[in-house]
């Protein structure tokens, strides 16, 4: 086939041009995800993550179980004079602990994907601007409910039997996945401003070892000294002991069940506002 000689370059690609607009022309413009649509999009990819790297279920479901045997066995007797006493008194506390612990591996996976540049391109999306942390927090609340249930499951194996019965477990597990999506938002933050993933691990440990072992966890605060005892009462780590295991026992606590969700608010009130600023200046 002849080719005028005058035919421009820019003339010749001009059909190859037209035929492309034509295969990726949309007859309308979608139309932008809602918020809840988006942060649910998100939620399911930090669940795909776990289903990809199932490695990382490991503190969710070894350290309970780790904590709980210890504890139980090795000082249940000294504490309470016999290990069954010891789990009763317990397992409400070691079950706050693992999912507490838990909640350190929001700043960290948050801190991983922003070194890798996945937020920078979360970033650019024209989505809901909260829609990644917020979705990244629920997905969490699943590996908080897995934490709870192995914890509650080995307790129950090794005959801890809760007179709350089963309405009064499930409203203790509720009242601590509420307050640890709280205490999440701490760790988020923590994650935008720390440099690495490592400096994420341990700060929040240092932020949540005092909090947990300075608490009536594992004794009675009245066999603490004085000064220890004024710590562990203003401890929101206490509160939220109390009331779980209130709970459980069939004898919750008016008081401190509102406390712990007063706490919850204000912090999610104080530090979502706080941590996405840091989202959106984050370089």
């Amino acid at each position: 086939m002849a080719v005028d000689p005058t035919t421009t370059a820019a003339e010749l690609r001009a059909p190859e041009a037209n035929a492309l607009r034509a295969a990726v022309a949309l007859d309308h413009r979608p139309s932008r995800p809602s918020p809840v649509s988006a942060t649910l999009t998100y939620t399911w990819r930090a669940l795909l993550k776990i289903k990809h790297v199932p490695e990382q279920l490991f503190d969710v479901t070894v350290s309970p179980i780790i904590f709980t045997l210890m504890f139980t066995y090795l000082f249940g007797g000294a504490l309470a004079g016999d290990v069954t006493s010891y789990l009763q008194f317990l397992l409400p506390g070691i079950l706050v602990q693992a999912v507490l612990f838990t909640t350190i591996y929001t700043g960290y996976t948050m801190n991983t994907d922003i070194s890798k540049g996945v937020f920078d391109r979360f970033r650019s999306l024209p989505v809901w601007r909260p829609a990644p942390i917020v979705g990244a927090l629920l997905g969490d609340t699943v590996r908080y409910t897995i934490a709870s249930i192995v914890t509650l499951a080995l307790g129950l194996v090794l005959g801890f039997r809760p007179p709350g019965g089963v309405v009064g477990v499930v409203l203790g597990i509720v009242l601590l996945l509420v307050f640890a999506f709280a205490l999440s938002w701490v760790f988020t933050a923590l994650g935008l401003v720390l440099r690495s993933p490592n400096a994420v691990m341990g700060t929040s440990m240092l932020i949540l070892m005092p909090l947990t072992f300075a608490s009536n966890i594992f004794v009675d605060p009245s066999t603490m000294p004085v000064a220890l005892q004024r710590f562990v009462d203003v401890n929101p780590v206490t509160h939220l002991v109390t009331a779980v295991r209130g709970l459980m026992a069939g004898e919750p606590a008016t008081d401190g069940i509102l406390w712990v969700l007063v706490a919850s608010v204000l912090l999610t009130a104080v530090l979502a506002p706080i941590t996405m600023r840091l989202y959106r200046n984050r370089s």
